[in-house]
C-alpha cells in the first residue's frame, strides 16, 4: 500500500490529536482511565497513584497554577480586561458571589447532616473549571455572544480568588513562617534583580525564582504548587489589547513565551493529574458526594445570579447583550468545578472515605453541562433562540 492512501488517516488522526490538545481532553481522558482502572484493578491503581501523587501534584500542577496567574497578570494589567473597574466590577461581584453561594450551601448542608467532619471541605464547590466553563458556554451560546467574555472574567477572578482560599486555608504542613518569609523574599528578590537586567528568557525567572519560592513553600507549610504564582508577576509583559485574551502574538514577550512553551505539557501533566486523583471507587459515593454536588449547582448559579441583580440595583451595568436568562446559563455553566475542585479536594482531605466523596462530588460537577444546555434551551437563549 503506498504511503498517498495512508495520508488521510495520518491527516485524521493528527486532526483528532489537535482537537483534544486544544480543548484541554486529556484531562477528562487522564480521570476516566483513573475511574477505571481504580474500579477494575484497586490496589495496583492505589499502589501507583501514591508513588506518583507527589511529582504530579506538588510540582507538575505548579505550571498550571502559574499559567493561571499568567491569565490574571494579564487581566490587570494596563489596558487589560480586569484593568477598569468599570468594566470588571460586575463579574468580579459575580465571581465573589459564585463563590459565597456554594460555600453557604455546602456549610449548611454539614450543618444540616450532623457530619461537622466535612467541613473542611467547603472550599471543593467554590471552584470553576475555566477551561471546561468556557467550552460549555461556546457551545451553548455561540463563540460570539457577549455572555462569553462575561463568563471568562468571572473564572479569572475565581481562579485569583481560589489561590488566595488554597494559599490561607489549606496548608500543606506546619506552618514555619520565619522559612517561609526567608526563602520566599530570597525568591522574590531574585525574580525583581532579573526583571531589572532586563532578562527576556523566562527560564531563570522559573529556575531561580520558582524553585526558591517552592522550597519556600513547602518548608514554610503551605501548599507547593502555588511556588510560580508570586514569581510569575515579575516576568516582563507588553501592554495588553484591552480586548479579551486578545493577547500579544507569539515570541512578543516573556509572559507569552512561557505560555507558548509550558501550554502542551501541562495538557500532559492534567492527564497525569486525572489519572492519579479521579480514580475512586463507584462504591465511594456518599454524603460528601451529595453535598458538594447539591453545593456546586444550587449554589454557584444562585450566587453569582444574586450578585449580579445586586450590581444593577447599586447601578452597575451589565454588558450589553447579556440579560438574566443568559447569567442563568452562565452560572450553571461556571459549576464546573472539575480540576480545581479535585485539587481542593485533596488539599482538604487526606486519603479515605471522605476524600473519595469529596472527589467523586468534584467529578460529578461535570453534570452543570448539562444543566446548561437544557437550560439554553427552555430559555432559548444562545444557539436555541428564536430565529
Amino acid at each position: 500500500m503506498s504511503d498517498s492512501s495512508h495520508a488521510p488517516r495520518r491527516q485524521g488522526i493528527a486532526r483528532l490529536i489537535q482537537v483534544v490538545l486544544e480543548q484541554s481532553l486529556l484531562l477528562p481522558i487522564g480521570a476516566l482511565v483513573g475511574l477505571v482502572w481504580a474500579n477494575a484493578a484497586h490496589e495496583p491503581y492505589e499502589h501507583f497513584a501514591h508513588a506518583v501523587h507527589f511529582a504530579v501534584n506538588d510540582i507538575g500542577m505548579v505550571f498550571f497554577f502559574a499559567l493561571a496567574a499568567k491569565e490574571v497578570v494579564e487581566a490587570t494589567a494596563p489596558g487589560g480586561a480586569l484593568s477598569s473597574t468599570r468594566r470588571a466590577a460586575v463579574p468580579i461581584l459575580a465571581a465573589i458571589g459564585g463563590m459565597a453561594g456554594p460555600a453557604f450551601v455546602y456549610i449548611a448542608l454539614v450543618l444540616a447532616t450532623g457530619m461537622p467532619e466535612l467541613g473542611r471541605g467547603w472550599a471543593i464547590p467554590t471552584a470553576t473549571d475555566i477551561a471546561f466553563s468556557y467550552l460549555t458556554a461556546q457551545f451553548v451560546l455561540g463563540a460570539r455572544h457577549p455572555a462569553i467574555p462575561f463568563l471568562l472574567l468571572l473564572a479569572i477572578a475565581d481562579d485569583a480568588f481560589g489561590l488566595i482560599i488554597l494559599a490561607v486555608f489549606y496548608p500543606s504542613g506546619t506552618l514555619r513562617p520565619g522559612e517561609l518569609a526567608i526563602l520566599l523574599g530570597l525568591a522574590l528578590g531574585a525574580s525583581y534583580l532579573l526583571r531589572r537586567r532586563q532578562v527576556t528568557s523566562f527560564w531563570p525567572y522559573l529556575i531561580i525564582g520558582g524553585n526558591l519560592s517552592w522550597l519556600a513553600l513547602y518548608r514554610g507549610g503551605l501548599h507547593p504548587a502555588l511556588a510560580l504564582v508570586p514569581i510569575v508577576p515579575f516576568l516582563p509583559h507588553a501592554a495588553r489589547n484591552p480586548e479579551l485574551f486578545a493577547g500579544a502574538p507569539h515570541g512578543s514577550d516573556t509572559l507569552n513565551e512561557m505560555e507558548h512553551w509550558w501550554k502542551m505539557p501541562v495538557q500532559g501533566i492534567l492527564f497525569g493529574f486525572g489519572l492519579v486523583n479521579a480514580g475512586v471507587p463507584l462504591t465511594s459515593a456518599g454524603v460528601g458526594t451529595w453535598i458538594v454536588i447539591v453545593a456546586i449547582l444550587i449554589g454557584k448559579p444562585l450566587g453569582i445570579g444574586t450578585m449580579t441583580m445586586v450590581s444593577s440595583l447599586i447601578g452597575l451595568r451589565l454588558p450589553q447583550g447579556l440579560g438574566w436568562r443568559e447569567v442563568i446559563v452562565v452560572g450553571l455553566a461556571a459549576a464546573i468545578g472539575f480540576t480545581v475542585a479535585l485539587f481542593f479536594a485533596t488539599a482538604a482531605f487526606p486519603p479515605g472515605p471522605l476524600l473519595d466523596q469529596t472527589k467523586t462530588g468534584a467529578l460529578l460537577s461535570v453534570l452543570a453541562a448539562a444543566l446548561a444546555i437544557v437550560a439554553a434551551m427552555v430559555l432559548r437563549v444562545g444557539r436555541f433562540a428564536r430565529s
